[in-house]
C-alpha cells in the first residue's frame, strides 16, 4: 500500500494492507490514525527513539537528544535538549508529574516538571533504560534504577542526598526494565529477573529461549499486565508470567514469593512490542519477506495482531499489516509499543512515523456495515446506541439503505422501510412520495403512508389515489377501506369515481367503493341504496352502526331477499325501532317470508306475536309442516277449531290426533289413530297419556278381531290394564302372531309384579321395624329426676310420661277405661292421644 503523506486524514486505509481486507467480511477491532501536527515536524527533521504513554501527555525522544512533550493530538507543549546522541529511554511516574530520561552518551536526569526537584548524572557507559517508582512524586518513594552494564538503584535519604546500590551485574547490558507497583522487571543478554524492592529479593531469573538472535538486534518486549502478571516477549516467543505468594511452611532460605508460567508459545514474526487488551494480547510484529526477484532479504509492513493466549498455543483474533513511513529501513529494534490504560490507546513508534491504534467504537461499526452495504445491520445497530451516536444519525442511515433498495428495484422493501426511517419527518415524506410517483411505484408506498395524527397534505393522498383509480379499481377500494376518510377530500374522489362508473356502471368495486365514501360523507341513504342494489353483506353493519332503521321500512322485503336469517334477527332484535305489525304488513304479500319472521318471533316469546298465531297455522301448514306440530303444543292463544279445520282439510292425522284430544274428544282421536295410522303402538301409547279405562275398552275393542293389533295390546297393556279382560275376549281358534311370546312377557311381567310387591312389603316391614326399635330405644331412654323435699321434710313421689312431662302422683286422677293404665291428662287434654305409659317413679 502506498505512503500516505497527507495529515489529519483518519480513516485505517492508510495503514492496514489493502490485499488483505479487500475480500474480508470480517469487521476489523483496531482503527489507526497517524500522530501529526507537532509530530510531523519533529520526524522529518529528526527520528524518534522511544515513547512514553500517560493518560495525560505523550513523552518523545529523538536520535538527536531531544526530549518532547505533547498532547494527545501531537502538538508540542514542551521541549528539553538533553543530549546530542540517542534519547534510549524516558520514564514517567504515575501522577506524571517526573520525567526520567537516559541517552547514549551515559546522560540520566529526573526532572520535576513542576517543581525544581532533580537529578543529573553523568556515567561512562551508555545508560540504555531508566525507570521511576511508580509513586515516585511522594517523598517516601524517592527511587529509581537505571540500567547500563549494571543494574542500578537509586534512593533519596532523609539528607536528600542519592544512595545508590547494584541490584544485578554480570550477564551483560541491561536492555529493558518495567517496574510496577514494588516489582521491577528486567532483562539482559541471558533472560528477565523480577526483584520485590519490598523484600529486596529477586525473585525467579526466565531463560531467553532462542539464544541464536542477537539481543541488540531483538530486544526484548516487557510489559505489566496487572502488579503480579509480567508478560515477556522475546524473538518469537511469548511467556505470561504470575507472581504468586509462597507457602510459608515452604520458604525456609527461599524468597517469599514465585513465579508460575500460565502461558508459553511460540508467534510467526518476531515481536517488537506487547500491550495488554482485557483477557487478550496486542502484539506488534517485525516481519521478513522473501523477494522472489531478489536473493536478498527485504522487510514486510510491521504488523499489529489482536491475539487469545491459550496454555501452549495462542487464537489469532485479528491481524493487521501497516504502511508506516520508510518501513522499508526498519529493523525490528526501531520498533516500540506503548500503550495507555485509561483509553485502551495503542502508540506504535517507528523512526520516522507514529501510529496510534484505539478500540472500533459504535461508530465505526456502523461505518464499516455501510461501506459493506450492510445496511439492515447498521440501521439495527444505529437504533440501538441512538443516544450515543457522535456522527451518525439514524435517518441518514435508513436514507442510505432506502436510496440502495430503489437501485436494486425492491421498491416494494424500500418503501417498507420508509415507514421506519421517516418517522414524523413529513418533509421527507413527501419527496419520497414524489420520487415514487417519478419511477411509477406509487402503488408500493401507498400502504406505508402516514395516516395518524401526523399525515401529509390531502393531495398527496388523492394523487394516490387518482393512480390507483387508472389501473388498479381492487387496489383502490382496499386504499378507501383502510385510509381514514379524513386524509382526502372525500366529494372530490366521489366525483371522481361517479365519473369511472359512467363508463362502467356495473362494475360492483366501484359501486361498493362509491357506497363507502358515502358511508365517510354521512351520506346514509344513498350507501345504503347501494348496499341493497348490490345484496352487500356490510347492509346490515350500516343499519345497525348508522341507526338506519327508519329508512328500511319500505325495504323489508329486499333485505329479507337478501339474508332472510340475518334480516329476521336485525329485526327481532330492533323491535322497538320497527314494530312487529309494520314488518307483518310489509311482509302481507310475501308469505313464505312472513312465515319466517312470524316463527322466529314465536321461537323467541310465545306471547309477542299471539295475534298472529290464526294466521301462523296455516303459514305452518303452508311452508313448514314439520313446526306445524310443535307450534300447536306450545302456542297457548292459538284458536283450536281454526287448526283442526286447517288439519282436517289437509288430511295432517297427528296433528288433528293432538287437537281432537287437546279438545277432549279423545275417543275420536284414538279412533283416527288405529284407523288412519294403524298404529296399536301409538293408540297404546295415547291410551296411557290420557289414563281413560274408557279409551282402554274402546281399544280392546277395536283390536280384538285384528290379530296384530292383539299381539300388541298383549305385548304392552299388562301394567295397565288385566290382560285377562283381552284374554277372555278373543275368539277361540283366532290365530295370532307370536302368541306364546305375548303370554309368556304377561307371564313375566305379572310376575315381575309380584316381585316387586314383595320387595316393597319387605322394605315397609323392615323400615316400620326399624322406626319401632328407634321408638322403643328413644322411650326407654333415662329421664333425670330430682327428689325435691318440701318445708315440712316430707318426701312425695313423681310420675313422668315417655312424653316427657311430669306429676305429682297424688295430682294424677284415677285410671279411666283401662284399669291400671294411666295417661298424660296435657297430652289428652289436646286431644293428641294419650302420652305414653308411665316411664318411670321415684320415691
Amino acid at each position: 500500500m502506498a505512503d500516505v503523506e497527507e495529515q489529519g486524514r483518519t480513516q485505517s486505509e492508510e495503514f492496514t494492507d489493502e490485499s488483505e481486507e479487500e475480500d474480508s467480511e470480517e469487521e476489523p477491532k483496531l482503527k489507526y490514525e497517524r500522530l501529526s501536527n507537532g509530530v510531523t515536524e519533529i520526524l522529518q527533521k529528526d527520528a524518534a527513539s522511544c515513547m512514553t504513554v500517560h493518560d495525560k501527555f505523550l513523552a518523545l525522544g529523538t536520535h538527536f537528544g531531544k526530549v518532547f512533550l505533547l498532547d494527545i493530538q501531537g502538538n508540542v507543549t514542551q521541549k528539553f535538549e538533553i543530549s546530542s546522541v540517542k534519547i534510549n529511554q524516558i520514564s514517567l511516574d504515575e501522577s506524571g508529574e517526573h520525567v526520567g530520561i537516559c541517552s547514549e552518551d551515559g546522560k540520566v536526569q529526573v526532572i520535576g516538571l513542576y517543581t525544581r526537584e532533580g537529578f543529573h548524572e553523568n556515567f561512562d557507559c551508555p545508560i540504555k533504560v531508566v525507570a521511576l517508582h511508580p509513586q515516585f512524586s511522594r517523598s517516601n518513594y524517592k527511587q529509581f534504577v537505571t540500567g547500563g552494564n549494571k543494574l542500578l538503584l537509586y534512593e533519596r535519604n532523609w539528607l536528600n542526598r542519592w544512595k545508590t546500590s547494584v541490584l544485578h551485574e554480570g550477564e551483560g547490558s541491561i536492555t529493558n526494565i518495567q517496574w510496577r507497583a514494588n516489582l521491577i522487571a528486567w532483562s539482559n543478554n541471558v533472560g528477565v529477573k523480577i526483584y520485590d524492592i519490598g523484600t529486596k529479593q529477586r525473585i525467579t531469573n526466565v531463560l531467553r529461549d532462542n539464544i541464536s538472535l542477537r539481543p541488540d538486534m531483538y530486544p526484548c518486549s516487557l510489559c505489566w499486565k496487572d502488579n503480579c502478571t509480567l508478560i515477556v516477549g522475546w524473538g518469537t516467543s511469548i511467556k505470561i508470567c504470575v507472581v504468586k505468594e509462597r507457602n510459608p511452611t515452604e520458604m525456609r532460605d527461599l524468597p517469599s514469593r514465585y513465579v508460575e508460567i500460565v502461558s508459553a508459545f511460540e508467534t510467526e514474526f518476531f515481536i517488537s512490542g506487547l500491550a495488554p487488551l482485557a483477557d487478550q494480547l496486542v502484539t506488534l510484529y517485525f516481519v521478513k519477506e522473501n523477494s522472489d526477484q531478489m536473493d536478498e532479504e527485504f522487510r514486510a509492513r510491521p504488523r499489529l495482531d489482536i491475539i487469545q493466549p491459550l496454555p501452549e498455543s495462542c487464537e489469532e483474533i485479528s491481524s493487521d499489516a501497516l504502511t508506516v513511513r520508510n518501513f522499508q529501513d526498519n529493523e525490528c529494534r526501531d520498533y516500540r509499543l506503548e500503550h495507555s490504560d485509561g483509553e485502551s490507546l495503542f502508540y506504535m513508534i517507528s523512526p520516522k512515523d507514529i501510529v496510534v491504534a484505539k478500540e472500533r467504537d459504535q461508530d465505526d461499526h456502523i461505518d464499516w456495515l455501510l461501506e459493506k452495504k450492510k445496511y439492515e445491520e447498521a440501521l439495527m445497530a444505529a437504533e440501538i446506541s441512538f443516544k450515543n451516536i457522535k456522527r451518525h444519525d439514524v435517518q441518514k442511515i435508513g436514507m442510505a439503505y432506502i436510496n440502495h433498495l430503489v437501485e436494486k428495484g425492491d421498491y416494494d422493501s424500500a418503501a417498507r422501510k420508509c415507514q421506519k426511517v421517516l418517522g414524523k419527518n413529513m418533509e421527507l415524506w413527501e419527496n419520497e412520495v414524489y420520487r415514487f410517483k417519478t419511477i411509477g411505484q406509487l402503488k408500493a408506498i401507498s400502504q406505508y403512508l402516514p395516516r395518524g395524527d401526523l399525515r401529509l397534505r390531502p393531495a398527496i393522498y388523492e394523487m394516490i389515489l387518482h393512480e390507483f383509480l387508472k389501473t388498479d379499481y381492487e387496489g383502490f377500494a382496499t386504499l378507501i377501506r383502510e385510509w381514514p376518510g379524513e386524509l382526502y377530500n372525500n366529494m372530490a374522489i366521489v366525483q371522481t369515481v361517479t365519473d369511472h362508473l359512467r363508463r362502467d356502471p356495473t362494475n360492483r368495486t366501484l359501486l361498493t367503493t362509491l357506497a363507502e365514501l358515502y358511508t365517510y360523507d354521512q351520506r346514509y341513504d344513498r350507501a345504503l341504496e347501494i348496499y341493497l342494489r348490490l345484496r352487500h353483506k356490510d347492509v346490515y353493519q350500516l343499519i345497525h352502526k348508522h341507526n338506519l332503521f327508519s329508512s328500511i321500512e319500505d325495504k323489508i322485503v329486499l333485505l329479507m331477499d337478501f339474508d332472510k336469517e340475518k334480516a329476521v334477527d336485525m329485526l327481532l332484535d330492533n323491535e322497538d325501532k320497527i314494530s312487529t305489525d309494520r314488518v307483518v304488513e310489509e311482509l302481507a304479500d310475501r308469505p313464505e317470508l312472513l312465515h319466517v319472521y312470524l316463527h322466529k318471533l314465536f321461537k323467541r316469546d310465545h306471547h309477542k306475536g299471539q295475534k298472529y298465531h290464526g294466521r301462523q297455522i296455516v303459514l305452518y301448514a303452508e311452508y313448514d309442516r314439520p313446526n306445524l306440530l310443535p307450534f300447536l303444543r306450545d302456542s297457548t292463544h292459538c284458536p283450536l277449531e281454526k287448526a283442526l279445520e286447517v288439519c282436517q282439510q289437509r288430511n295432517f292425522v297427528e296433528e288433528t290426533v293432538f287437537l281432537l284430544s287437546r279438545m277432549g274428544n279423545c275417543r275420536r282421536a284414538l279412533q283416527m289413530i288405529m284407523e288412519e295410522l294403524e298404529d296399536v303402538d301409538k293408540a297404546i301409547e295415547f291410551a296411557k297419556e290420557q289414563d281413560d279405562a274408557e279409551l282402554w275398552e274402546d281399544l280392546i275393542s277395536y283390536s280384538i278381531d285384528k290379530p296384530p293389533f292383539i299381539t300388541g295390546l298383549l305385548n304392552n297393556i299388562g301394567t295397565h290394564v288385566d290382560p285377562i279382560l283381552l284374554i277372555y275376549r278373543i275368539k277361540e281358534g283366532m290365530e295370532i302372531p307370536n302368541l306364546r311370546d305375548s303370554l309368556v312377557k304377561i307371564l313375566q311381567d305379572y310376575n315381575l309384579q309380584i316381585l316387586l310387591r314383595e320387595g316393597c312389603k319387605k322394605i315397609l316391614v323392615a323400615d316400620s321395624l326399624s322406626l319401632l326399635q328407634k321408638m322403643h330405644r328413644t322411650q326407654m331412654r333415662g329421664v333425670r329426676l330430682d327428689v325435691f323435699y318440701c318445708y315440712m321434710a316430707k318426701p312425695f313421689s313423681v310420675v313422668v310420661f315417655h312424653c316427657r312431662h311430669m306429676f305429682h302422683k297424688e295430682c294424677l286422677p284415677s285410671s279411666g277405661l283401662l284399669p291400671g293404665v294411666q295417661f298424660c291428662n296435657i297430652c289428652s287434654a289436646k286431644k293428641r292421644g294419650p302420652g305414653s305409659g308411665i316411664l318411670e317413679m321415684n320415691k
